[in-house]
């Protein structure tokens, strides 16, 4: 049975999309500079940037979108002249937010609703299934925000990364330094404070893989040993990272849906090549309760 959907949803590079999850929607991309050169997000591949930080002696740096790249979102997403629900990357890691609400003067003719989902990646891709589930259902607006704060409330974010460098170099690293002080060797375990929406260190490990385990304990240690998850597993330059960890949650949990998504260039370009994460939620998708 189909539904007339009552709005379209859009989100910005802050998403690591799923194949699995219904995160097909227009994204207002971020870009990447190296030296003189800039890239939006959608003209680059993962492979490019892993060479790319191999040779190019330049560090790059991330751009939020502009207020015309979030413009033409709209505009894609409420060609039929629907209204849009905007769900951006946490406000206190990005100014996308920002220039989504400075895009409103761009576009007088779409009603937007915006959306902080005051996480990014994985967990933003949760959220945006969440939406996009309920567009398609024919749910209102309102139903569709209650199920995308419900899937925040009840998703944690925890990556670990090979080096801190990059997250230092990229002037992202605050909370999680201050904790690990000078021991730049650590493997962190960080996650996105409910409260503050910023990264802040709740672990750390020796070795790569004993952050794999650290990750997994934390999952655990959130949700409790026995619970079904959801999960959304990350990685960067090594998929098999994704596997590890899958294996060390499934010892713990029963897994009632798994997905895998390679983290996007402009978030790895702050975590570095190696990264692994993953999105962990309880039991079923709220709306299946």
């Amino acid at each position: 049975m189909t539904h007339q959907p009552q709005f379209a949803v859009v989100t910005d590079g802050g998403l690591d999309a799923f194949p699995d999850l219904r995160n097909g929607v227009p994204v207002a991309p971020f870009s990447l500079t190296f030296g003189t050169q800039n890239y939006r997000m959608d003209e680059i591949t993962r492979e490019w940037l892993f060479q790319e930080l191999q040779r190019n002696p330049a560090h790059p740096t991330s751009s939020q979108p502009t207020p015309q790249d979030w413009a033409e979102a709209y505009r894609a997403a409420g060609a039929g002249g629907l209204p849009v629900l905007a769900l951006t990357i946490s406000a206190g890691l990005s100014g996308s937010r920002n220039a989504a609400e400075q895009a409103l003067a761009l576009v007088p003719g779409v009603d937007v609703t915006i959306h902080d989902t005051r996480t990014l990646s994985a967990a933003q891709a949760f959220q945006v299934h969440a939406a996009v589930t309920a567009a398609e259902r024919g749910e209102s607006l309102e139903t569709a925000l209650a199920w995308v704060r419900r899937t925040h409330e009840e998703t944690e974010l925890y990556f670990t990364i090979e080096t801190l460098e990059y997250l230092r170099r990229g002037g992202r690293i605050g909370r999680v330094q201050a904790t690990l002080g000078g021991l730049l060797n650590l493997k962190p375990v960080i996650t996105v404070d409910k409260e503050a929406a910023i990264y802040t260190n709740v672990g750390r490990a020796r070795s790569y893989k004993g952050a794999i385990e650290a990750v997994a304990a934390q999952v655990t240690a959130r949700h409790g040993e026995g619970t079904p998850l959801r999960l959304g597993l990350l990685y960067g330059s090594v998929r098999e990272d994704a596997d590890a960890l899958l294996a060390a949650i499934r010892a713990r949990h029963p897994v009632v849906w798994s997905g895998f998504a390679g983290v996007n260039p402009v978030l790895n370009v702050h975590t570095g090549p190696r990264a692994l994460g993953v999105a962990a939620a309880p039991g079923n998708w709220v709306w299946e309760r």
